[in-house]
């Protein structure tokens, strides 16, 4: 799981497999994920507000990780089995 970034106590990342979702990011703090459980209000209002002022690095991180994820699987492809 690719850590994209970490703020605030918060780990910010990514599944490798989810590279064909939407963008989205998976958040930790300690051994809490926010899937908007575990997490009290103000915390996911600072966890929205974190990803707005990073949207960004996300996107950049989240779709420069794809083109690899495609160059490999273009690379994979050229070979029949």
């Amino acid at each position: 799981m690719p850590v994209i970034f970490r703020e605030k106590g918060y780990e910010f990342s990514f599944v490798m497999f989810d590279l064909s979702e939407p963008i989205h990011v998976h958040i930790r703090s300690g051994a809490k994920i926010a899937w908007k459980r575990g997490y009290r209000p103000h915390e996911l209002n600072e966890i929205e507000r974190i990803i707005r002022d990073r949207e960004t690095l996300i996107r950049e991180v989240w779709q420069r990780e794809g083109t690899k994820t495609d160059e490999y699987d273009a690379d994979y492809n050229q070979y029949p089995f």
